[in-house]
């Protein structure tokens, strides 16, 4: 493989900008010309490609977002427009491709080898840690460093005040930004996707919290779960409590996928970038690289998208009982 392009799709997250840089410099360490895809699979239909060179991504590694830009795209999704993707990469003559997103990212190129047999190698860029295949993605840890300032922030008003705040965080499918964030921060409950927790259970947590003389309280909630938002899960505690609550809502939405990557995700990025590079150097396709018990693998991407990513049962365990 002679000339191969990267390129970002789907969210952004903290630490793409690492795993590029790495794509980029392995790729002219081992003699390999490589070509940066902008705005994903948005850019690869419109040829927006340009080649780069180790100082292309020179003073990226600390920055958050990403210097390709993301996008989703629905045209991609359309024999017609993997179609005018392909004529593009012919074009620049690409061999192979590195993919870093998340799940649609990957079904977007499992679909385009299927017609065209170009190899693409993924790196699991999503705030989330949703994908099965590695233990974390990139810009996880960032996010949930982000989460749990926000959170301490709150907790010092909370504790001014004698209030309760439920606090909602990202988390669609999955609740590891919730559960990580909220022990780490000392919250009294933790709502996730992945396990129904009623509301009554919520209810009756805060009650046992009021018997101890606790003045405040923290509740964290995903926004993926089933008793609804913050918002909806605040007007369901206060049908139940008769007692008048003092009591906050407060969604933290988009800050959790910006900022400057932590040394961990600009780590795991680097070396996820470069596995990526490597397995498609080595004739790996349709796979992502991911690291399980500090073990570089790759899993196929039809077992990334399909397979459930389960939320560590002694996770939850904690939140229950350091709750007490």
């Amino acid at each position: 493989m002679k000339r191969i392009a990267v390129f970002t799709s789907g969210g952004d997250a903290p630490g793409m900008n690492a795993c590029i840089r790495a794509v980029v410099r392995g790729a002219v360490y081992h003699g390999i010309e490589v070509f940066g895809i902008r705005r994903g699979y948005n850019g690869m239909i419109n040829g927006d490609i340009f080649q780069m060179t180790s100082h292309s991504v020179s003073n990226i590694v600390q920055r958050g977002g990403t210097i390709l830009k993301s996008a989703r795209s629905k045209e991609f999704m359309t024999p017609e427009g993997r179609a005018k993707a392909h004529e593009q990469l012919q074009k620049f003559g690409i061999e192979g491709l590195v993919a870093i997103g998340g799940n649609g990212t990957f079904t977007g190129a499992t679909l385009f080898y299927d017609e065209y047999g170009i190899p693409t190698v993924g790196a699991p860029g999503t705030i989330d840690n949703d994908l099965y295949g590695t233990d974390y993605t990139i810009g996880f840890d960032t996010a949930v460093n982000t989460a749990l300032e926000a959170i301490d922030k709150i907790r010092d008003t909370a504790d001014s005040h004698d209030r309760i705040f439920i606090i909602e965080v990202m988390g669609r499918d999955s609740g590891y930004i919730a559960i990580q964030s909220g022990i780490a921060g000392g919250a009294e409950m933790v709502m996730v996707p992945e396990v129904l927790t009623p509301i009554s259970e919520v209810v009756n947590t805060l009650k046992q919290g009021f018997v101890r003389s606790k003045s405040s309280s923290i509740v964290v909630v995903a926004e993926g779960e089933e008793e609804g938002s913050a918002v909806e899960v605040a007007e369901k505690i206060s049908k139940l409590i008769d007692e008048e609550l003092d009591m906050r809502v407060t969604t933290l939405g988009h800050i959790q996928r910006g900022g400057i990557p932590t040394a961990y995700d600009r780590i795991l990025a680097s070396r996820l970038g470069l596995g990526a590079l490597e397995g498609l150097m080595n004739g790996e396709k349709n796979v992502m690289a991911g690291v399980i018990n500090n073990e570089l693998v790759y899993t196929p991407f039809r077992d990334t998208i399909r397979l459930p990513k389960p939320i560590s049962e002694d996770l939850l365990r904690m939140v229950k009982i350091l709750s007490v």
